[in-house]
């Protein structure tokens, strides 16, 4: 095993919550990306543009968590298990947006900036996104495989 593969399951890969953390950062990148192109590029206001921007993350966070956190499962129906994750995140939505219009609301710079508000917003949802999305979603509650075997099966 080499050293990286071996650091990597040292300690990435032995945390689920770790690795749900490493895709929720991506998740973050895709919404602060499409909400910043949505209200600077296309004039859409702060708070319809991140409806949409949260959906593209959501999106893409299942997708990892399927392939990335939770991968000893994949073989649940893909439409199945994607809505399931839209639906049980919508708890997380709440808080998720709840504290993105909080954040605006009594920030002004953030509300100049609605990406920082995004940021504040996905830190609150994902203490919630991940036991429900492992107990719900991804019910295996397996750790994705890991990077290299050692000595066969």
């Amino acid at each position: 095993m080499s050293l990286f593969a071996r650091l990597w399951t040292l300690s990435f890969g032995r945390s689920q919550f770790l690795r749900f953390g490493l895709v929720g950062v991506a998740g973050y990148l895709v919404d602060a990306t499409v909400l910043t192109v949505l209200v600077e590029a296309a004039d859409v206001d702060p708070y319809s543009a991140r409806v949409v921007s949260f959906i593209c993350a959501a999106s893409t966070t299942w997708w990892l968590n399927r392939h990335f956190t939770f991968a000893k499962n994949p073989q649940q129906k893909v439409a199945r298990q994607w809505l399931a994750f839209l639906i049980v995140s919508m708890g997380g939505a709440v808080i998720n947006y709840g504290a993105y219009v909080i954040t605006l609301h009594f920030w002004p710079l953030a509300y100049d900036y609605p990406a920082i508000g995004a940021a504040v917003g996905a830190l609150a949802g994902m203490l919630f996104n991940f036991p429900v999305s492992k107990l719900l979603v991804f019910r295996t509650g397996l750790p994705a495989p890991s990077v290299a075997k050692e000595n066969g099966p």
